[in-house]
């Protein structure tokens, strides 16, 4: 079994409410996992409240573990940077705050490298008419949310939020990332 873990990586994404991010991530071939937390801030076992009232400095974020000969590092960034707008600061939408920033929480250097070279190529695409404000960061630690925050879009679908903000962005990703999904 200890083999078995060596073959899975973790990515640590931030991009807007960790809600999203797991629900499209979680549909995705070779991700075995994708859990609510936080990570970048200052206080040890933070609460969402806390996190929420951005006196902590965590950002919300997808603890993503996966298989990267199903999945790649920079396949996730991929579709990381088409479910939310790397080019608004501390903002997704209505939803704003520290906690909403985008960041890419790096394991290894690796994942570093590609980070920053994802974000220079989509940069001179020029997708976006605003500079990419994503932070690339080493990891430090990540605290799993409470329990209600787990698969939430999953377990909440008529939820308002939900309906209106993370079914587009689920929709979006399925159509866009069609091969890259379980069955």
């Amino acid at each position: 079994m200890s083999s078995e873990n060596k073959t899975k990586e973790v990515a640590t994404l931030g991009g807007g409410c960790f809600w999203c991010l797991d629900a499209v991530f979680a549909d995705l071939k070779g991700v075995e996992s994708a859990v609510s937390g936080y990570a970048g801030g200052t206080v040890d076992n933070p609460t969402y409240r806390q996190v929420c009232s951005g006196m902590t400095g965590h950002a919300e974020v997808s603890q993503v573990t996966f298989d990267p000969k199903v999945i790649t590092f920079r396949e996730l960034l991929e579709v990381f940077f088409t479910i939310h707008d790397p080019t608004t600061l501390n903002r997704q939408g209505a939803d704003e705050g520290t906690q909403y920033r985008s960041a890419v929480y790096y394991h290894t250097p690796e994942q570093k490298e590609i980070a920053e070279q994802v974000i220079e190529e989509l940069t001179a695409k020029g997708i976006w008419d605003a500079p990419i404000v994503t932070e690339v960061t080493p990891f430090e630690k990540f605290y799993r949310a409470e329990d209600d925050h787990q698969d939430y879009y999953k377990n909440n679908p008529g939820q308002g939020y939900c309906r209106v903000v993370i079914a587009p962005k689920v929709a979006k990703a399925r159509k866009q990332f069609f091969e890259k999904l379980k069955r």
